[in-house]
């Protein structure tokens, strides 16, 4: 797996071979024997895991959104994709953040197969994240690759790292969005989306 980063320096990637011994390291810190049966085979499965985890940085968002389709009949109304589980973690603890996301854009000429909504936001919370930066990220790009009318983008999540540690406030959710064009312009439009979307937005 390649790694796609934005930033100025790539990371250079250690091995298989050091990722599992750096797990080791972390179970002997907490206390455990790494060589003992039941986690003889555990820095495996966490590096397994790790690789799905973390499977954005592999992916290239943009190129998930350069297949669009003109044939639409002159639509030009609120297409809105809702509910997409979102699955990522928190860059101040690894710890997870679960919750959906509802993603919608105002297309201009062409429009795109709504799985790649789905793709790209997959994409952006299969990465060390923040949740803001996460809304920001997904509304951005659909914006700049198809510069639509309007782009919303409105994220519900619960933090592990606030639920598990800390101040233990299990059910706690987080709101973040992110409105573009229209959405952000007009309210009208934007009163049209939260309708849209409900009021009660589920966690989980």
């Amino acid at each position: 797996m390649d790694f796609l980063v934005s930033d100025a320096e790539t990371p250079v990637r250690p091995t298989r071979e050091e990722a599992e011994e750096a797990v080791r390291v972390l179970l002997r810190w907490a206390g455990e024997n790494p060589s003992r049966e039941g986690l003889a085979d555990t820095p495996g499965r966490v590096v397994r895991a790790y690789e799905e985890f973390f499977a954005g940085y592999a992916v290239d968002p943009v190129a998930l959104l350069q297949r669009t389709f003109e044939e639409t009949d002159g639509y030009d109304e609120i297409v809105l994709l809702r509910n997409i589980r979102i699955e990522s973690h928190c860059e101040h603890h690894m710890l997870p953040i679960v919750g959906r996301a509802h993603v919608a854009y105002l297309p201009r000429r062409r429009v795109v197969g709504i799985s790649k909504l789905a793709r790209v936001a997959d994409a952006y919370a299969r990465r060390l994240q923040i949740q803001e930066k996460l809304t920001a990220q997904i509304a951005n790009t659909i914006n700049e690759v198809l510069q639509p009318r309007g782009v919303a983008v409105v994220i519900e999540a619960e933090h592990q790292c606030m639920s598990t540690r800390g101040v233990h406030k299990p059910g706690a959710g987080m709101v973040t969005s992110r409105m573009l064009g229209a959405f952000r312009d007009d309210p009208a439009t934007r009163r049209e989306l939260f309708a849209m979307i409900g009021s009660h937005l589920a966690i989980g």
